[in-house]
């Protein structure tokens, strides 16, 4: 939808001593008159349990670029304050809904968070069948993200209506990996790809039914599984039921195979009908994630090992700085992270009563901005920066993205992988060989690519399918190995005498990227706990140095390259969209595009959050 800027603009004219922000008084104003409810709001996590983005953009269309952009999260997310004064066994429940489509990741979490405060180790087979269930929600959310949420963006109904020459160049090129999917021209894969109505959306929706009947075998229920517990799962498991699970899944053998060479051809093609594709959504390859697939082999919760246990898992914890691996420790990567609200509505708590926790206990010095020490207040004065209710989550200074995509970028350059007969990496790729039996089998290879932007994002999460195909089949047959040798235990129980002041932590992930809790315990009770989700960690704010966010740094090298504009009302801002898209947020989007030289404002609705 179109409108004039009015009163807005008006306000703008107006405005003075606007703090620097480094954004524009025209943009600042207009993100504030949008949003006036959010400076009011009372904090209440019962009623704002999710969450919501603005993206505010300001584009040249004469130059055919972004010029600035910013990101809001338009809500308080304060579910974490429901957790400290609770008893321990009622934490896993309340943490686990913390999202509303993705319990699993936080249930998970949540335990290994207090399992590495209290000393629990959970018995092998729990630690395998947590990986299963944690494999199906993958399954399930990346065939959701590539073809429902971000898949219609590069359909024919799009193409067609904003790039009409790409659309003809469509129907006349071929495809190179016809043998594997089918489809003879691109243009029959765009017409696929259409909202609703395309097969390829309708096909899409099947297989996300299948993830989560797979799920529900061994996890009793989805989304929200209550049988992830601190120690294990409380499900019990025989070769039958685990037989079920694995025929389920088989159907996504040839769906992975053919979800990479769709997407392979698909932005293969869009780069070379107009390379200045490649930069949509460009930014250095500068990314983190803590791993996840724990190994029953060597996961034992204790903090003193994580470095050991991390390094055995199948996606490897690591960063990523400009394309460089700079570490690949477990404590390293947790004990570097800080948390800044230079530019949120949030105000943290001075501490005055609670001692500052200095060193993590390997030791390792850690900030006053370390998650540990995370403790909000209410202020009756607003930050006259503040343009969020988000923050800037940062590693060793550095802002960094997260996403699906981390886990084939570390695993495959990082080079720790255990050993395996379906995953193989050689610091260049991340190679997969599927074979689930005799009739259907996949040998696929990602390559880490030379350029990091919205295509090469969303066609790592392509390949993303197979990842979890993969570590799926490894687990199913140590779940097999271990109900052969007679190992049926799946949990431990919760640890009700441990006393003291302890830390435990959940260094996890998400389909979207990376998932911690963090949590001070005392004598049994939570004193602290703090939750770091993938999305706003993709759109947070500035950090203290002036870095834009992951998100706003994207849509700032974002080129403008729609060319159906005889006239302003004609522009969809595709290119934004996609750009947003690329880090699949998990909340409603809305963008909010402010047209240089002009009183236009376009507002976007961008369908980003799951169905359940």
């Amino acid at each position: 939808m179109h409108h004039d800027l009015g009163t807005s603009a008006k306000l703008v004219s107006n405005a003075t001593d606007v703090p620097p922000t480094m954004l524009s008084h025209r943009i600042l104003q207009h993100m504030r008159d949008k949003n006036k409810t959010s400076l009011t709001q009372t904090g209440d996590p019962l009623s704002q349990i999710g969450g919501a983005l603005a993206v505010h953009c300001t584009v040249d269309l004469e130059q055919g670029k972004v010029i600035e952009a910013a990101s809001m999260a338009t809500l308080f997310k304060g579910y974490e304050s429901l957790l400290p004064g609770r008893a321990l066994n009622q934490v896993g429940l309340v943490s686990s809904t913390a999202s509303g489509i993705c319990g699993g990741v936080h249930a998970t979490a949540s335990a290994l968070c207090l399992e590495m405060g209290l000393g629990l180790k959970p018995p092998p087979l729990g630690i395998v069948l947590r990986n299963l269930l944690l494999s199906c929600q993958y399954l399930n959310d990346n065939s959701m993200h590539l073809y429902v949420l971000a898949g219609p963006d590069y359909s024919e109904h799009v193409i067609a209506t904003t790039n009409p020459e790409i659309w003809q160049k469509a129907r006349q090129s071929h495809c190179q990996h016809a043998a594997i999917h089918g489809y003879r021209h691109i243009a029959d894969i765009m017409h696929d790809l259409n909202k609703v109505e395309g097969k390829l959306y309708k096909e899409a929706l099947k297989m996300v039914s299948l993830a989560r009947k797979a799920y529900i075998i061994l996890g009793g229920k989805y989304p929200h599984s209550e049988s992830i517990v601190a120690g294990g799962v409380t499900i019990d498991v025989d070769a039958q039921r685990l037989q079920a699970f694995s025929n389920v899944l088989k159907p996504f053998v040839q769906f992975s195979q053919k979800t990479a060479a769709i997407w392979d051809d698909i932005f293969d093609f869009m780069v070379s009908a107009n390379p200045r594709y490649a930069d949509l959504g460009l930014t250095p390859a500068t990314m983190l994630d803590f791993g996840q697939w724990d190994h029953p082999n060597y996961y034992d919760a204790d903090y003193k090992n994580c470095d050991l246990w991390g390094s055995k898992r199948w996606s490897t914890p690591a960063v990523v700085i400009d394309g460089k691996l700079q570490c690949d420790q477990l404590s390293l990567l947790n004990a570097g992270m800080e948390e800044f609200l230079d530019y949120s509505y949030r105000t943290r708590k001075i501490h005055t009563d609670d001692p500052l926790i200095t060193h993590d206990p390997l030791g390792h010095a850690i900030s006053e901005n370390h998650p540990w020490n995370k403790r909000l207040q209410n202020s009756a004065v607003v930050n006259p920066a503040a343009y969020s209710w988000g923050s800037s989550l940062t590693w060793q200074g550095h802002g960094f993205e997260v996403g699906a995509y981390s886990r084939l970028y570390l695993t495959a350059i990082a080079r720790k992988l255990p050993p395996s007969q379906y995953l193989h990496t050689t610091g260049n790729s991340l190679d997969f060989a599927i074979h689930f039996d005799q009739e259907s089998a996949a040998d696929l290879s990602w390559k880490v690519p030379k350029v990091w932007n919205a295509f090469e994002r969303n066609r790592a999460r392509a390949y993303a399918l197979s990842f979890s195909l993969a570590v799926t089949l490894e687990n199913i047959d140590l779940a097999f190995a271990l109900l052969n040798a007679g190992n049926t235990k799946t949990f431990v129980p919760l640890q009700q005498t441990t006393t003291g002041r302890r830390l435990g932590v959940g260094l996890w992930g998400a389909s979207r990227g990376f998932l911690a809790h963090w949590a001070v315990i005392d004598n049994q009770h939570i004193d602290n706990y703090q939750i770091s989700i993938p999305s706003r960690v993709n759109v947070g704010t500035r950090t203290p140095t002036q870095e834009l966010g992951p998100l706003e740094k994207a849509l700032n090298n974002t080129p403008i390259l729609e060319t159906r504009q005889s006239h302003i009302s004609d522009f969809q801002a595709i290119d934004i969209q996609r750009t947003i898209q690329s880090f699949d947020p998990c909340m409603t989007c809305s963008a909010h595009v402010l047209v240089q030289g002009s009183d236009i404002v376009l507002d976007k609705e961008i369908d980003t959050s799951f169905p359940v």
